[in-house]
């Protein structure tokens, strides 16, 4: 991450004539705001003296307390590369602030700053990279989305096939020339999906990059004719999208703290004792990693999305995989959470429920390293392999009881968010869905 000055990016929106600057910041349910400014407000925005009326966003706060103020953070300034480059336009990401100058309380950036200042008080920094999924679909004569996949294509497909690789390409472009390092692109597994990764980086940063990397992803599909959506399980029948998560902590020094050759499987006791936090709260977890009714649409046997609490070093059915590779490159990869959480929330849950594994040296179950989908009722049982949530419900009634993952999101945030997954699980359940019509409607 660069380490820019106020005055620095000053210099930088003269030097490439930026006239439009994009304030963003993120909600309660992970959808990227912003406020747009004329270049000419740019040294009052660096300042901190732009406010904004909050209690428009949801999650944020009442209409009685609606004042508060934006922060940018000069490090996450970069230009658009897609826009005109004479009066080019830019974006920050902000902080948000009380107008007491306390940092609020309902910021997903902040809810995870907090969580990322326990762990360096424990002398450790989470690193993490993230794989997330999409699907490009064909809008209308109206340009309005469909489910109508641009391709029939499947994992690691080509042109012609892969009618979206010149979608896919441009993405890639327009990302590296914002400063992402990719590491790989390619088609997914279901027709019309792709996955495009990125360079792992720590907490905060990697958190930013999701955001801006779906604000990115579904600007350039809609240059293409093409809708981009992180919709969990868009199309039944096929994969759905997830966001594997691959987790590390470091040392102060940078130093890969999961590694530890004389280990078990080359892990150290802190990861062994991270993974057990995670497992042992993942069932709440999954009320923020997985957060809409749909994300459990994703979450059934036979579409490689793992559905059981079990981890392993050999296979891909359990929810956390450690991949193969050691040294500097070990880390966990946590493979339940889907695209659409909200990333700040979705890593500080990990984070503390790990941090309170390594504090409570909280082992996890030994690996299975049989296919767990291949396992009978029983012989789950036998191993001791309990299920994720099955619904959205069933995730929120988890949260409900787990005391650590509420304090990980902070009270104001708790609440609100408690309140709003019971309305839409209400909604949901009140309504009636085409399968019923399908199913019941000439039958009885």
């Amino acid at each position: 991450m660069p380490n820019l000055s106020p005055k620095d990016v000053l210099q930088m929106a003269k030097e490439h004539d930026v006239r439009f600057i994009r304030l963003q910041f993120t909600d309660m349910f992970g959808v990227l705001k912003n406020v747009a400014i004329s270049a000419k407000q740019l040294e009052k925005a660096l300042a901190g003296e732009l406010m904004f009326d909050g209690s428009s966003i949801e999650g944020y706060c009442r209409i009685e307390e609606s004042d508060m103020y934006l922060r940018p953070d000069p490090n996450t300034f970069v230009i658009f590369p897609w826009m005109p480059q004479e009066g080019a336009e830019a974006r920050m990401i902000c902080d948000i602030y009380n107008p007491d100058g306390t940092p609020f309380a309902g910021d997903p950036r902040y809810v995870l700053k907090r969580a990322t200042q326990r762990a360096e008080k424990m002398g450790y920094k989470m690193n993490v990279g993230s794989e997330c999924e999409f699907f490009l679909f064909h809008t209308d004569s109206e340009g309005a989305p469909t489910t109508i996949t641009h391709d029939k294509a499947g994992y690691f497909d080509l042109t012609p096939v892969d009618l979206g690789e010149n979608a896919r390409r441009d993405i890639v472009l327009n990302l590296e020339d914002m400063g992402f390092e990719v590491e790989a692109s390619h088609h997914e597994l279901a027709p019309g999906q792709h996955e495009i990764g990125f360079k792992y980086a720590e907490a905060v940063t990697n958190a930013d990059a999701i955001m801006t990397f779906k604000y990115v992803v579904r600007t350039i599909a809609q240059r293409h004719g093409l809708h981009a959506t992180f919709m969990p399980k868009p199309v039944f029948g096929i994969a759905g999208s997830g966001m594997h998560t691959n987790i590390s902590l470091s040392d102060l020094n940078g130093n890969n703290v999961f590694y530890d050759p004389k280990g078990k499987e080359q892990l150290s006791e802190i990861a062994y004792y991270f993974m057990g936090g995670v497992m042992k709260h993942i069932k709440a977890i999954s009320a923020i990693t997985n957060p809409t009714v749909n994300s459990y649409k994703r979450l059934v046997p036979g579409y490689e999305a793992p559905v059981y609490i079990a981890w392993s070093t050999r296979n891909r059915s359990p929810l956390i995989r450690v991949p193969a590779k050691r040294g500097a490159s070990t880390r966990i990869e946590l493979r339940n959470p889907d695209p659409s959480c909200n990333p700040y929330f979705a890593l500080a849950v990990v984070l503390q429920a790990g941090l309170e594994g390594i504090e409570k040296r909280i082992a996890p179950p030994p690996p299975v390293n049989a296919n767990i989908y291949e396992m009978s009722l029983e012989e789950r049982m036998e191993n001791g392999i309990e299920n994720l949530p099955s619904n959205l419900a069933e995730a929120i009634e988890e949260l409900k009881k787990d005391e650590v993952i509420k304090e990980a999101l902070g009270p104001h945030v708790y609440n609100l968010y408690i309140e709003a997954k019971k309305l839409e699980w209400d909604d949901y359940r009140r309504r009636v869905h085409q399968w019923e019509l399908d199913q019941y409607l000439t039958r009885f």
